[in-house]
């Protein structure tokens, strides 16, 4: 193992540990609830980080791969009468084939071309969602769309926590997504560093050097898509189940704005950048809520300011902090001045 993998392990074992304290450390449900969202949000952003940010793939299909995953399990629950424990995983399957369709689409096609395409794709999503107005079956008197429509799903399963921990419910969800995070940061960490990770960062950096030593592009940016949908479609699935809903607000293009936010402020093709992102944000968006309407201008400039004097993020700022005070003292004071 380098030394870089050590430094990664020691901070994802610092992060965890954090986390896992955060429902000791205070009695506000409010609290446990907000770092949980945001640790949902922290765990979309790596997958695009690991899109954008270590393959080189600018898709904005994200929050569409998200919301795919949760509305997968809410139907197998609403529809089949299956258990949100076994509809979770299957959501995770589902997502990482509608990931491989995207990967099929985007084949011949780079850059800003990618991004459109599949901007085009989650827009397409959420209009055929919102407009869906034909009765697919009848619930007592009430007619039900087949997508939900406009209103989505609601109290389609329950993961048990309830009965099992009673008013400490929410603890349980929340230590659940601590293990989804945990999840999603150790296999996107042992795809970065493994032989396909070498292969998505050589794409990324010189496609032409890449496919000229024989890494087939067209397989890679697959093979990403695929990993990337899998973890976002199951993240999806466990919001759903955690939250007992899902509609089509989660396709928002304000929130895909939002989670990509978090990785440029934390630092992208930083592994530990969207978490850190997610803080910032996270923290900052809760301050800026007393400001009303300048709430969004107070988190655009964090952003535009971030964007401009720190291009590599803020764990960019604190890997030249570390590289610095690793220097001589002599070296130091030559940089410094």
């Amino acid at each position: 193992m380098t030394r870089a993998d050590r430094t990664q392990l020691l901070i994802g074992v610092a992060a965890l540990a954090a986390l896992i304290a955060v429902p000791f450390l205070t009695d506000s449900r409010y609290i446990v609830g907000q770092v949980l969202l945001g640790l949902f949000y922290a765990a979309i952003a790596s997958q695009w980080n690991l899109l954008f940010g270590f393959a080189g793939v600018f898709s904005l299909a994200q929050m569409a791969l998200f919301g795919f995953g949760g509305y997968v399990a809410a139907m197998l629950c609403f529809y089949l009468g299956m258990s949100i424990w076994a509809a979770m995983p299957l959501a995770a399957f589902a997502a990482a084939g509608f990931g491989l369709l995207l990967g099929l689409a985007c084949l011949r096609l780079t850059g800003a071309y990618v991004a459109l395409l599949t901007l085009a794709v989650a827009q397409a999503m959420y209009l055929l969602i919102v407009t869906d107005t034909e009765c697919f079956m009848m619930i007592g008197t009430q007619c039900r769309q087949f997508t939900g429509g406009a209103v989505g799903f609601a109290r389609f399963a329950d993961l048990g926590t309830r009965e099992l921990f009673g008013r400490d419910w929410l603890v349980a969800n929340y230590a659940l997504v601590v293990a989804l995070f945990a999840l999603v940061m150790a296999a996107s960490w042992l795809i970065i560093r493994s032989p396909l990770g070498l292969a998505f960062q050589a794409l990324r950096d010189n496609p032409g050097c890449a496919m000229a030593r024989g890494v087939n592009r067209f397989q890679m940016q697959l093979y990403v898509f695929g990993f990337s949908a899998f973890l976002t479609g199951l993240a999806g699935a466990v919001y759903a189940a955690h939250f007992n809903a899902i509609g089509p607000g989660v396709l928002s293009l304000s929130t895909l704005l939002f989670v990509i936010a978090m990785v440029v402020v934390g630092g992208i093709g930083r592994l530990w950048g969207p978490l850190l992102g997610a803080v910032v944000l996270m923290g900052a968006d809760e301050v800026l809520r007393e400001f009303g309407e300048f709430r969004a201008l107070g988190l655009g400039l964090i952003i535009a300011v971030s964007m401009v004097a720190m291009p590599n993020g803020l764990i960019g700022v604190l890997e030249r902090l570390g590289a610095l005070r690793a220097r001589p003292k002599g070296e130091r004071e030559a940089a410094n001045g």
